[in-house]
């Protein structure tokens, strides 16, 4: 016999001595009268005495059955009880979300959003681990992770919030000192700032936005980093070239500091994500900050249209 207990008996038990009635005690708990006759049945044989006195019209407690019911009613509460606080907090938006983000975009866009979020959910705290490097989300535990790519890994579920375009850029001044590239090619004679990150290569692929030449150029310069923010200083400061996504260019386009340079190429166009492990049984918690930041990053109010109504030239 096995020493854990028969709970699915004991409850069964307690809800039919509850009901007076096999029949009702099985509607109530959506089964068939056959499985709560086996499960009291075989409680019975498990005891090693009888629960109830049947007839064809009665149906009632035994001396026996009457010393337990009490106390099998009390564990089919419990587990009740118990059932009804995890479905609650499987469903309440509270507890602990790890959530990866990208220096720069974190740094300026979803920080400053989260204190509306906090105050939306205050049961749910925010690990932001800000980094230019892709998290491995399932192999440190992440729940989630805003990315900004084109996207390839489809082991992961990724929904997509808003386009990324990227920019080659330079300062007024540097434009004025060393002249403006007319086409990608010409960028092998200018000092080109690149990322250390990528996981190849960085390259930079330009297609014509008229008559779709390709003209890919490895970029090369005296300065490489992990992410815009060490770049951006030596760019400004009118001594070099660079790549940058769209959330961070645009903020320099309006006052003149930065303006983009071979507009009639495209780089490839990217995307903002909001990536987990798996859609199936997602926390409460997670689906209440994905929920959020969707809600206020699809508008992609960094966008060049959006800053300053600028356009690329038509295709």
């Amino acid at each position: 016999m096995s020493r854990l207990p028969d709970f699915e008996g004991l409850a069964m038990f307690a809800k039919v001595a509850e009901e007076h009635s096999f029949a009702a005690a099985a509607r109530t708990m959506g089964v068939s009268v056959a499985t709560v006759s086996r499960a009291v049945t075989r409680l019975e044989e498990r005891l090693g005495g009888r629960l109830f006195n049947r007839t064809s019209r009665r149906l009632a407690l035994t001396d026996y059955g009457h010393t337990l019911a009490e106390r099998a009613s009390k564990i089919f509460a419990d587990a009740e009880e118990a059932e009804d606080f995890a479905r609650e907090a499987a469903s309440r938006p509270r507890g602990l979300v790890k959530l990866a983000a990208p220096l720069s975009f974190g740094t300026r866009w979803v920080a400053p959003m989260l204190p509306e979020f906090f105050r939306r959910y205050p049961g749910i705290a925010i690990d932001l681990h800000l980094t230019d490097a892709q998290t491995d989300l399932i192999g440190d535990g992440f729940d989630a992770a805003l990315r900004i790519a084109v996207l390839e890994d489809s082991s992961l579920v990724a929904r997509r919030i808003a386009p990324v375009r990227r920019f080659v850029v330079a300062s007024p001044s540097y434009i004025a000192r060393y002249g403006r590239p007319q086409h990608p090619h010409d960028l092998a004679a200018h000092q080109c700032l690149s990322y250390t990150n990528k996981s190849k290569r960085d390259i930079w692929r330009f297609i014509h936005r008229k008559t779709g030449e390709d003209a890919p150029i490895t970029p090369a310069g005296q300065l490489r980093g992990t992410s815009a923010e060490a770049l951006l200083p030596t760019v400004l400061e009118g001594l070099a070239i660079t790549e940058l996504p769209e959330f961070i260019a645009t903020q320099f386009f309006p006052d003149g500091r930065l303006e983009p340079i071979l507009a009639d190429w495209r780089l490839p166009e990217g995307g903002l994500y909001f990536v987990t492990p798996t859609a199936r049984a997602r926390p409460a918690k997670v689906s209440a900050l994905a929920d959020f930041l969707i809600a206020e990053l699809t508008d992609a109010r960094w966008s060049a249209e959006a800053v300053m109504g600028w356009k690329p030239p038509p295709q």
